[in-house]
């Protein structure tokens, strides 16, 4: 949630609740949904790491509200982002971690795993669908956000796929 802040706020001035609307507009229904209160609380971060400064405005008939704007080290802090490419492969994965010591704990069955965890990717990617149908047409970034992870959600279904035929062969 840091990076992305910082990003919006390197387009200029916004409240907490600016930003909360900027991200839900860009991103669409499919991202989760950011919890204003969580935006505020990282603002606060960033503004103690020195990335933002915040300025109350007076409001006529309202409470004062506070504006953030990027500092220098927030615009490096931001350009160094955008520079460094992603590099995490799913190796962490908790399913996999399920499924790797399953045997030994005699709690579950690999297959059984295998199979609930199938059926939860295909609910997620019609879930998806609806959503992309939902979408408006306009929003590209939520389009390509949803189509994204349709993509990975087919990837996992394929590697579920070799999954079982490696441990049918074994048994």
């Amino acid at each position: 949630m840091r990076l992305p802040l910082l990003a919006l706020l390197a387009r200029g001035p916004a409240h907490g609740y600016e930003l909360k609307q900027d991200l839900e507009q860009l991103l669409g229904s499919a991202y989760p949904q950011p919890n204003v209160g969580q935006i505020y609380v990282t603002l606060g971060r960033l503004e103690k790491q020195g990335l933002i400064e915040g300025e109350d405005v007076e409001q006529a008939s309202r409470p004062n509200k506070k504006v953030y704007h990027l500092t220098d080290t927030g615009r490096q802090a931001l350009r160094a982002w955008f520079e460094e490419p992603e590099d995490e492969p799913r190796v962490r994965d908790d399913f996999f971690m399920k499924l790797a010591l399953a045997p030994q704990t005699g709690l579950a069955e690999q297959i059984a795993l295998i199979n609930k965890q199938r059926r939860q990717y295909l609910n997620t990617m019609r879930d998806l669908s609806k959503l992309a149908a939902a979408e408006d047409r306009d929003n590209r970034i939520a389009h390509l956000l949803i189509e994204g992870a349709m993509l990975h959600l087919q990837a996992d279904l394929d590697w579920l796929e070799r999954c079982q035929e490696e441990l049918e062969e074994l048994e």
